[in-house]
């Protein structure tokens, strides 16, 4: 199933979306999912309509309300590569605060502080299921809600220069997020690929078969440090091609079965 979020009269509200003609339509209205208290409950009149409309509007909202973010750096040979870096032996966790979701359709504040942000399109997971100390041999599926698309926007000297990555990673509305959470994509017995843009201009390409660290060993290896719950995203790492931006650039990360996640830059 494929779901979004949305602002509604009465506040933040759910609804299933379907393809129609090539684009994606919330279609019928749904129950929050446990972590969203503070969403809009009860019977409501639901109209259909098409996700680029509320993203027009103003009223698509980030689909995931998580505790935390938790983000793997360096899971692409090539990435690592590209930054000077050897490939890590184990995953390589950090956290994006909460504080950094921002909607599809959303500007990235890019701070005057930082002399270089830079995307890092990557496909994410959304926990469904509370989950600590997953077994070697565990079936991961069972705690996976589904997955969508994210920019793991970063201030790249800012990065260099600390000698962690909270303040990096950490600013306002660097967490793009969106447009859908999905099941219908499958990488773990599958394969998923994503593509990057700036402008119209593609400029990464990467594909989950090409991880260091598959989604099922990232969930086991993050649980065994912290408890997982409900509406949690992991970031799986970037591909090769990650470049500095100015104020005025749209980047676009898009994902087959889930959508285009599309958001401008502006300085902050």
């Amino acid at each position: 199933m494929r779901y979004c979020r949305y602002l509604s009269a009465e506040g933040a509200r759910y609804a299933r979306v379907d393809e129609r003609d090539g684009a994606l339509w919330a279609v019928e209205a749904m129950t929050p999912p446990v972590e969203d208290l503070a969403a809009a409950r009860g019977e409501t009149a639901f109209v259909a309509v098409s996700l680029d409309d509320l993203q027009a509007q103003g009223k698509l909202l980030a689909p995931v309300v998580p505790s935390k973010i938790v983000c793997v750096g360096r899971n692409y040979r090539d990435h690592a590569a590209e930054l000077g870096n050897d490939a890590p032996a184990e995953p390589l966790l950090f956290l994006k605060p909460p504080s950094t979701l921002l909607a599809p359709g959303g500007t990235v504040r890019m701070p005057a502080i930082s002399k270089r942000v830079d995307f890092e399109g990557e496909l994410a997971i959304v926990i469904g299921k509370s989950c600590s100390k997953l077994g070697e041999g565990e079936d991961v599926k069972g705690y996976i809600r589904g997955y969508t698309c994210l920019n793991d926007v970063t201030a790249r000297d800012i990065q260099k220069s600390d000698a962690q990555w909270t303040r990096g990673k950490g600013f306002d509305t660097f967490c793009p997020v969106g447009p859908v959470v999905t099941d219908e994509v499958d990488p773990i017995d599958g394969q998923v690929t994503l593509e990057t843009r700036v402008n119209g201009v593609v400029t990464q390409r990467g594909d989950t078969k090409d991880l260091i660290f598959d989604v099922g060993h990232l969930l086991r290896y993050i649980s065994a440090v912290m408890t997982l719950e409900p509406g949690d995203v992991i970031a799986t790492g970037t591909p090769a091609g990650v470049a500095g931006l100015s104020a005025g650039d749209v980047v676009e990360v898009a994902i087959p079965g889930i959508g285009v996640l599309r958001n401008p830059f502006a300085a902050g």
